[in-house]
């Protein structure tokens, strides 16, 4: 005989919304009492994979023949690979861990607890993007048809740094408000397929629309350096000059408070409050 966990557990249906905060706030209870090697390793992972996102979509961006919607959802799709391989392979990324905001605000960690996640997920998410710089520069990967990638290497990066921070920042904002609607269907799926069609939409819409996401700019920036600083002949008519370490840093920093802000607390925080708040206060 099946027992009613058992019996949950076999549904063939997504979680609802209120099951949804309840598994966030034991997910987030979980990740933030993981061994640091294991939160680290994961974060590396975790920053490779977004890279790999990253590059399918530099591949998909480089022909210039391409009209510019198609070029856009033609990227937005190729990246989508990334956080795929994040929520199914399993690792850990500092946007979907801003919704670690859930167990902190059920008393599950401590303030503490939940910034040092998120300091060492960022840290080991930038490790991990760095990581497949290094190794996509010296494959020649830039080097596809006529250097074209090499050149839209350079056009992205240019063109993240070319924005007042502010602006920056709401795009982050709107950015990991999609990601973690993302992650929030995620944890309502069942399936590996739930999965995939359940974050297509909000991670194709977040890159087609261009917003701002950290970890994929840990990537997109210093490739966009590496290959400036490697006397890359850029044919493109962007101007290049900002595209320097502290642009980068310009970029990153805006970035990742915007998207604190669209992860933690338009989504997580705004879902506690409707879901989990009076039974949290309740409990206590």
């Amino acid at each position: 005989m099946l027992d009613s966990q058992d019996v949950k557990a076999l549904r063939p249906d997504a979680l609802t919304p209120s099951e949804i905060v309840s598994k966030a706030i034991t997910t987030g209870e979980t990740k933030a009492n993981m061994p640091f090697l294991q939160v680290f390793m994961l974060s590396v992972l975790a920053g490779m994979f977004i890279a790999m996102g990253g590059m399918y979509m530099l591949f998909m961006k480089s022909d210039p023949t391409i009209p510019f919607l198609a070029t856009q959802l033609l990227g937005s799709f190729a990246f989508l690979l990334g956080l795929f391989l994040v929520i199914c392979a399993g690792a850990e990324l500092f946007t979907g861990n801003t919704l670690l905001i859930c167990a902190k605000m059920s008393k599950k960690i401590a303030w503490s607890t939940m910034f040092k996640n998120w300091a060492i997920v960022w840290l080991g998410n930038l490790v991990g993007s760095l990581f497949m710089v290094a190794i996509l520069f010296f494959s020649n990967f830039w080097a596809i048809n006529g250097d074209a990638v090499g050149n839209a290497m350079i056009t992205v990066a240019t063109s993240k740094i070319a924005q007042p921070w502010h602006v920056i920042m709401l795009k982050g904002i709107i950015c990991n408000l999609l990601v973690c609607l993302a992650v929030w269907i995620g944890y309502a799926s069942r399936t590996v397929v739930d999965k995939f069609f359940g974050i297509m939409l909000p991670i194709t819409a977040f890159v087609a629309c261009g917003y701002e996401h950290c970890v994929a700019n840990m990537f997109f920036l210093p490739m966009g350096l590496v290959m400036k600083l490697s006397g890359f002949n850029y044919i493109g008519s962007a101007d290049i000059s900002q595209l320097d370490v502290f642009g980068i840093f310009y970029n990153i920093s805006a970035a990742t408070i915007g998207n604190i802000i669209g992860g933690a607390v338009l989504v997580g925080l705004v879902y506690w409050i409707i879901y989990a708040k009076k039974a949290s206060q309740a409990s206590s």
